[in-house]
């Protein structure tokens, strides 16, 4: 099956979403959680985090264009701060109820039944319920021209995480903390691994590290 550019420009818009969303495969999908000013908390799913650099430990993700209102945006504006929280196989159907379009005044977190938990004096909300929880330090915004988008980049600062899940080489066992993946707008997805492969050089031959 062929797909050009006029077909694509020619599908109905919903369609078009779906499709061009899922070409990307399988994505990381996390709740993202803030508080304002006031401490009126807010919290959001988002599928577009992705991971920029490790010295600093700098994470990316992407907000579509204003308006709606975007709240998580302008929370993390205004303080400073907000978290990323793994979303695991019991609580994908809450999380994806936080992307319907509440009002400022609604905190998604009583809506869905998720409960807001405070660690170390950090100032946004972290999900009790995930079990690998980020705390991030907002540090940059940019704007992008051609479809509106900006990315916001933090660096990681707080992590929380199962002991049981941490190798000594410092690798994560996603499996084991039960986080789960995502592909399109919203299909969830568990995870098999396949195999840990060693450092890939020139003169050696790769081999597994399970």
């Amino acid at each position: 099956m062929y797909i050009d550019k006029a077909e694509i420009e020619q599908l109905e818009k919903q369609k078009r979403v779906h499709l061009i969303n899922s070409l990307g495969g399988f994505k990381s999908v996390a709740l993202v959680g803030t508080a304002d000013e006031n401490k009126k908390t807010n919290l959001a799913i988002f599928s577009s985090i992705f991971h920029i650099g490790a010295n600093p430990p700098l994470i990316g993700m992407i907000f579509r264009p204003s308006p709606p209102e975007r709240d998580t945006m302008r929370n993390i504006l205004e303080t400073g701060f907000y978290t990323i929280n793994h979303i695991n196989e019991n609580l994908y159907k809450q999380a994806h109820q936080t992307s319907a379009r509440y009002d400022k005044d609604i905190s998604e977190f009583d809506v869905t039944g998720l409960k807001p938990v405070y660690k170390n004096n950090f100032f946004a909300p972290f999900v009790s319920e995930s079990h690998l929880q980020l705390g991030i330090d907002f540090k940059e915004k940019i704007d992008i021209s051609i479809n509106n988008t900006t990315i916001i980049i933090g660096e990681i600062v707080q992590i929380y995480l199962p002991e049981n899940c941490l190798h000594e080489d410092g690798f994560i066992d996603l499996e084991k903390a039960n986080t789960i993946t995502c592909s399109g707008l919203d299909s969830y997805h568990k995870t098999i691994q396949l195999d840990r492969l060693s450092y890939a050089k020139p003169d050696k031959e790769i081999t597994s590290l399970l």
